[in-house]
Order: structure tokens, then C-alpha cells, then sequence
């Protein structure tokens, strides 16, 4: 049975929240690896499928495992509910996609991780959606796109590459006076720093791959929000659709949450070390660390979150041949695309998660061929920044 977490801490909330136990008494959240449930009779199956009894009918619409993920992550949101997804992507997509219909209009921040960028550009407008992009640091711009009705409002804070600030709070006030919903990607900031749904957003959505499993071990996405606009427009989409959750995957996040709050402080410090050892190199242009001051939308990101993050973004003196050498010379970090792991993954944005975009549309979002993304793990920051600085040593 449920209990009531309202009143949890933090610490609390990560470690029990949402936990069903059954009547072996488990003390570690139970796997439910099931695509179907049984029923006592006919009758109770077809007020099961009606909704006319409360019970699990066929796991792509419900699972036990997968109940206790999105209740947990409800709590630690601060959300009324949450649905759980395949992926990221999964969650992303569906929360943009569900509520929009032919003669809608979409406006997006223009710094965005490539797919995301690419339902705005490409798969939106094939169906009749109109889509705007702005820059997503001036509130002048929103402004502008903002003065014509509008159905959707999409950012990332901290954005994907470059880690740029949206006010979330101030978009939030203008998509409202648009009749607009506002959807934050909060996957690089996590729940444990920043809270979009506090800050006025209606929908956070999640790729629970990266901090909340946090080892690199499956994929998994989430969206938070008002009870009433997930069962009118997300129920329905999920549940027709399909990109359903694997329980095991959400057991994994599940265990994940508990050392969430550990682990991206810590990593948070790492990064915070790394960040300031390699803004001091001869051979670096630009360093983007949220927490640092001088990051150009540092008051935002300082009103917003509460640590600096686990990313930095750094901008080599050259192009695609010099970043490249910084990358094959680490020893200690790994060259991946992915992020929020235990372990410190670096790549190369503009040829790999932003590959998908021309020139122009990476020109827009300040991405040039020099910049690195590094995800910083937990491994000691004093190896860290050795490992840092003998690479960039190589040019």
C-alpha cells in the first residue's frame, strides 16, 4: 500500500516514495516483468477494461513496477502525477505531439537537443503545426513570438549543448497570456536543482536515463504535470501509441532515485573544479559552466538552480581537428554522447548530438565546430582536471 509522502523530506521521498508492497513484504520495490493480468471473472475483467474498477488491465497501459517509478517522481517533482515512457524521447515527443492539432502553433527556444529541434522543425509542420524559433535568453523575443495565440511552448534550461539560460518563471507568464502550455525539458538541471512546475512550467519532462538511472544502464523518460491535462491528452496518446515503459528499466530508475541526490551534488562539485581548472588554459576560447559568473545568463541560471549542474561546455582555439585531438587524447574520460553518468562522458555536439542540423540552424544556437560537452561524473576531481588539462596540453 501507498503511503502518504506530502510531508517527506527530500532524502525520504527518493528512498520510499511511491512504494507498494505486496504481501511477501519485500523491503526492495518488487519487479513486475508481466504484459498481462488475470482476472477473477468476466465481470471483473469488463469493469476493468471500462474503468468502472480500479486494476491493471495489460502493461502497456499500467504496471505495478512502473506505478511506483511515476509516484516517486511525482513526489520528488512536486507534480500531481506523472506517466513514465521508453525514453526521453518518448516523453518528449508525446507531451509535444498529444496536445497539438493541424492550425496549432508551437514556439521553441532555438537551442535544443537535435531531436527535439527536429519534431519542431520537420515532424510538427507536416502535420499542420506552425512552428517559431526564438532565442531563448531574450525575453524581448519571446515577447514577439508570444503575441499571437499560440498552443505550445517548448525550452531546455540548461540548454543542450551550450548550457544557455531561459527564464522559466518570465516565459511561463507569456505563454500563459498566449493560452499556451509551457513544457521544460529539465534533464541537464534534474530535480534535485531546479523545479520547473514551481517556477510556473506546466509539463517537465524527463529523460530518466540520464541522472535518475545515473549508471549508463537503460533507457526511460517521464512527464510531470496536472492530473487533468495528462489523463485528456497524455493517457490517451501512451496508451494508443505504445512507447510504454519496461518495467525492469523502471526498476532500475527506481533503485537509481534513491543515491540521485548523493550523486549529482557530488558530481555538481566535480564540475564545478573542472570548470574553473580549464577556463585558466591558453588553448580555450570559452568556457560555459552555469554556476561560473562569468557565464553570459549566470543571474538566470543563479535564480533558478541551485548548483551549477554536472555539465560543462568548453570551446577549443580551432575547429573540428583541434576538438577532435582534445577528445582522442583523454585517458579518463570517455568519448559518448550520453550523459548524467557516474563516469565522465565528453562529445563532440556539433557531430554528433546536433549532427542532424545544418550549419545555419547550429549558427543559431551559438554551436560552432570548437565546442565540447562534458558530463562530469564522480570520479575525483583532481584526476579529472589532470586528465583535462594533459588533453588540452595536445594542442
Amino acid at each position: 500500500m501507498t503511503k502518504r509522502s506530502d510531508d517527506w523530506a527530500l532524502a525520504t521521498k527518493l528512498a520510499r516514495g511511491g512504494t507498494m508492497r505486496s504481501q511477501f513484504g519485500e523491503t526492495s520495490e518488487a519487479m513486475y516483468l508481466t504484459s498481462g493480468y488475470a482476472y477473477n471473472s468476466a465481470e471483473q475483467a469488463a469493469a476493468r477494461m471500462s474503468g468502472d474498477e480500479e486494476g491493471y488491465v495489460y502493461s502497456r497501459y499500467g504496471n505495478p513496477t512502473n506505478q511506483m517509478l511515476a509516484e516517486r517522481l511525482a513526489a520528488l517533482e512536486g507534480a500531481e502525477t506523472c506517466r513514465v515512457t521508453a525514453s526521453g524521447m518518448g516523453a518528449i515527443s508525446s507531451a509535444m505531439i498529444a496536445p497539438c492539432s493541424a492550425g496549432d502553433r508551437v514556439v521553441a527556444a532555438s537551442a535544443l537537443f537535435g531531436s527535439c529541434r527536429h519534431i519542431c522543425s520537420t515532424i510538427l509542420p507536416r502535420y499542420g503545426v506552425e512552428t517559431e524559433f526564438v532565442n531563448g535568453s531574450d525575453l524581448d523575443a519571446w515577447k514577439r513570438a508570444l503575441s499571437k495565440p499560440t498552443r505550445l511552448v517548448l525550452i531546455e534550461s540548461p540548454s543542450n549543448p551550450l548550457l544557455e539560460a531561459v527564464d522559466i518563471a518570465a516565459v511561463a507568464e507569456l505563454a500563459h497570456a498566449a493560452g499556451a502550455l509551457l513544457v521544460v525539458d529539465n534533464v541537464f538541471a534534474t530535480p534535485i536543482l531546479q523545479k520547473p512546475l514551481e517556477l510556473g512550467a506546466d509539463i517537465a519532462v524527463y529523460s530518466a536515463t540520464k541522472h535518475m538511472d545515473g549508471q549508463g544502464r537503460v533507457l526511460l523518460g517521464a512527464i510531470l504535470g496536472k492530473s487533468e491535462f495528462i489523463e485528456e491528452h497524455i493517457d490517451p496518446w501512451l496508451r494508443h501509441t505504445g512507447p510504454a515503459a519496461s518495467p525492469f528499466n523502471a526498476w532500475v530508475v527506481l533503485k537509481g532515485l534513491e543515491t540521485i541526490d548523493l550523486r549529482v551534488r557530488q558530481a555538481c562539485a566535480n564540475a564545478a573544479k573542472v570548470a574553473d581548472t580549464i577556463a585558466a588554459h591558453p588553448n580555450i576560447n570559452a568556457v560555459r559552466y552555469p554556476g561560473r559568473s562569468d557565464h553570459p545568463n549566470y543571474e538566470v541560471h543563479k535564480k533558478q538552480m541551485e548548483l551549477g549542474g554536472t555539465l560543462v561546455a568548453f570551446s577549443v582555439k580551432g575547429a573540428r581537428a583541434e576538438a577532435f585531438k582534445v577528445l582522442n587524447s583523454l585517458e579518463l574520460v570517455d568519448i559518448s554522447n550520453n550523459l548524467g553518468d557516474t563516469k565522465s562522458l565528453a562529445c563532440h555536439p556539433s557531430s554528433t548530438t546536433h549532427r542532424a542540423l545544418n550549419e545555419e540552424e547550429q549558427a543559431d544556437m551559438g554551436l560552432d565546430e570548437s565546442w565540447i560537452r562534458l558530463s562530469v561524473g564522480l570520479e575525483d576531481a583532481d584526476d579529472l582536471c589532470r586528465d583535462l588539462t594533459q588533453a588540452l596540453n595536445a594542442l
